[in-house]
């Protein structure tokens, strides 16, 4: 197996099924899936179930799950919100302060996301998708420079509870790189899970959650849980330079933000200056294109609520009239959230397909409450981005998406983090616009979304990897100077602009194509 690391990573091609993702033991869960002859929807849930014990530090049980799943015998393509929601209980005068306390506690939907994409889109049972999952909690995995990472800058948090101690703690100190940590709590959990389904969730599970929220100020009660829908909509679409555009629909509102991002970019033959990576022309077109959709007001409501106003965003000519007045310093609505996320992309051997985000909805163990062996998600985060009437589901800005030719899919993405719309984006045009591989795509320098902290307040900026040629550097930086906008110089391959979870589809050959972003530990591998 692919050792869990950074850096620079093999392409993987197969005719047969691929999937990419940020842990190798998930990504070889799911491949085993396949080989098994499960289906796209399958692998995807054995990787994010996996991903719930080996990527901590990115998302939880009591986050969120989202997927855009397209069935290749029907050609429909449905995309299911299994986000999280504001409380039924009213959250008045909410703050960055909540965040670290039970108040900024969203109500989860990962695990009725998952029994309701298992049912609706899987063939095997939650047995066989857990499995790997409670293997690898009870049997251990090593810890990896990124988890060691954000432990080490988060160890008050996770060593202020019994529970946490045991695995992160285990010979009293915080568990080093290459060391073995075990989830024994997190093993009962997912067999009970596993056994009892939604009993145990909406039962147990909903009580001890809601405990431990009450016991620091929070507001969730069992009835929040028994309250909570999975959501089935009707996805995003657009078409760019002849390709069609299909993404994830608001209240998940990136795949919006894509959509119109790609629409102002048609209007002008962005080919023409040369990647992003040697053309500060590019360079600036895309900060500004990317800054105009991203810091816009949320998409907050989906096509049954607000349909003639979503119809007008992801317009052609409202996209020529936003390009005529192109700012450098578009008006911040509201801050987004900070990073903590996981993409997964599949395709099966019959051409079905998985794109799913999940995720904790915050930075890692932000707010130092567990249960059931999970933290607790600071995914109230994003209620600082829109504040969602009680019960209602959060706007995240999520963008899974599948790019299709002549009605065949040829890319499947999403990504990770606080910068994944510029993620996407600019791996798209890297890809559609000039002709890059997915290999050389992931590995290109990009720009990402200024991070934000409660404490300090935040304010539209970019972040620009030091990996562009230098003398893009300087001509951008000293653009976004006189423009007054906020820009840092980061190391190259930088976590926070985003992780590429790719997949390039050749209709011709059948032929598919991933590569692992080198900004986090990831892998690829074919069925």
């Amino acid at each position: 197996m692919t050792p869990a690391r950074y850096g620079r990573k093999p392409l993987v091609t197969g005719t047969s099924g691929l999937v990419v993702t940020s842990h190798p033991i998930a990504v070889r869960a799911a491949a085993d899936v396949l080989r098994e002859g499960g289906n796209a929807c399958d692998a995807a849930l054995t990787a994010a179930a996996a991903q719930l014990v080996v990527e901590p530090h990115m998302t939880s049980l009591t986050g969120g799950l989202s997927m855009l799943h397209h069935h290749a015998a029907t050609g429909t393509t449905v995309y299911l919100n299994g986000n999280v929601n504001a409380p039924l209980a009213p959250l008045p005068d909410f703050t960055g302060a909540d965040l670290t306390r039970g108040r900024g506690v969203p109500v989860p939907g990962w695990w009725p996301a998952f029994d309701e994409a298992r049912r609706r889109f899987g063939s095997l049972p939650a047995r066989r998708l857990l499995a790997p999952a409670i293997a690898v909690a009870r049997e251990g995995f090593e810890v990896n420079p990124f988890l060691f990472g954000v432990m080490y800058g988060q160890q008050a948090n996770l060593g202020s509870c019994e529970q946490m101690r045991d695995v992160f703690f285990p010979h009293g100190h915080l568990a080093m790189p290459g060391q073995v940590i075990r989830q024994e709590q997190a093993a009962r959990t997912l067999e009970r899970l596993r056994d009892e389904g939604m009993d145990y969730y909406l039962g147990d599970f909903s009580r001890a959650f809601c405990e431990t929220v009450q016991s620091d100020g929070g507001v969730i009660t069992p009835k929040d849980f028994e309250e909570y829908q999975v959501l089935l909509q009707e996805p995003v679409r657009g078409t760019y330079r002849g390709a069609e555009v299909v993404a994830s629909a608001p209240p998940d509102d990136g795949g919006a933000q894509l959509v119109e991002a790609l629409n102002m970019l048609e209007t002008l033959d962005v080919a023409r200056l040369g990647p992003p990576s040697a053309s500060p022309e590019c360079l600036k077109l895309l900060l500004q294109v990317h800054n105009t959709v991203y810091y816009a007001p949320p998409r907050q409501h989906g096509r049954e609520q607000d349909g003639e106003r979503l119809a007008l965003l992801g317009s052609k000519q409202y996209a020529r009239t936003r390009m005529a007045l192109l700012s450098s310093r578009p008006p911040l609505d509201a801050p987004p959230p900070s990073p903590g996320t996981i993409h997964v992309s599949v395709v099966d051997r019959n051409g079905n397909i998985a794109s799913v985000t999940h995720s904790h909805m915050a930075s890692g163990w932000v707010n130092g409450l567990f249960c059931e062996g999970f933290q607790l998600s600071g995914g109230g985060s994003f209620f600082q981005r829109v504040m969602p009437q009680p019960g209602e589901r959060a706007c995240v800005y999520l963008a899974p998406n599948i790019i299709f030719r002549n009605g065949s899919p040829v890319v499947v993405s999403g990504s990770p983090s606080v910068s994944l719309v510029s993620c996407v984006l600019q791996n798209l045009v890297n890809i559609l616009d000039f002709g890059m591989t997915i290999e050389e795509s992931v590995q290109a320098p990009r720009f990402g979304a200024r991070p934000h902290s409660p404490e300090r307040g935040w304010e539209p900026g970019n972040l620009l990897e030091a990996g562009f040629a230098p003398q893009v550097l300087r001509e951008v930086c000293a653009w976004a100077a006189r423009e007054r906008l906020w820009t840092r110089v980061t190391n190259p391959w930088y976590a926070l602009t985003g992780n590429f979870e790719g997949i390039t589809l050749d209709p011709a050959t059948g032929t598919m194509a991933a590569c692992a972003d080198p900004r986090r530990v990831g892998a690829a591998e074919a069925a």
